[in-house]
């Protein structure tokens, strides 16, 4: 009796074990790229700073918590060019499936987005 009853709910909670590994991960993953993009942001609304700038306090951001496969990019443009009170934009994409520790290659890749918006000082 005991056999079929471990048979039966070792499946079940191996899913729920593994599951709740890859979950938390992409919380991990999606929490560092807001992170990222948000001190990105920062980096590049301050007066006489570049987009290089805030790409390189993104990138150390991203290298430190291990993530791999991002993207920085700013869709409007240099920031260093950017007249007071206008936007500034961050956008920071990661593969999901290179930064899962378990079951990424075998899941659907979603390219997770962060987009942070603020006005240059």
């Amino acid at each position: 009796m005991a056999t079929v009853e471990f048979a039966v709910c070792l499946p079940i909670l191996i899913l729920l074990v593994f599951g709740s590994i890859e979950a938390s991960s992409m919380i991990f993953l999606k929490q560092s790229l807001n992170v990222a993009a948000y001190e990105s942001t920062r980096e590049a609304i301050r007066d006489g700073r570049s987009n290089a700038d805030a790409a390189a306090r993104a990138q150390a951001i991203l290298d430190s918590r291990g993530i791999v496969g991002y993207r920085i990019t700013f869709p409007n443009g240099e920031s260093l060019d950017a007249d007071r009170a206008t936007e500034v934009i961050t956008s920071v994409t990661a593969s999901s499936a290179e930064n899962s520790p378990l079951l990424g290659r075998f899941l659907t890749n979603r390219q997770l987005t962060v987009n942070t918006v603020m006005l240059k000082q």
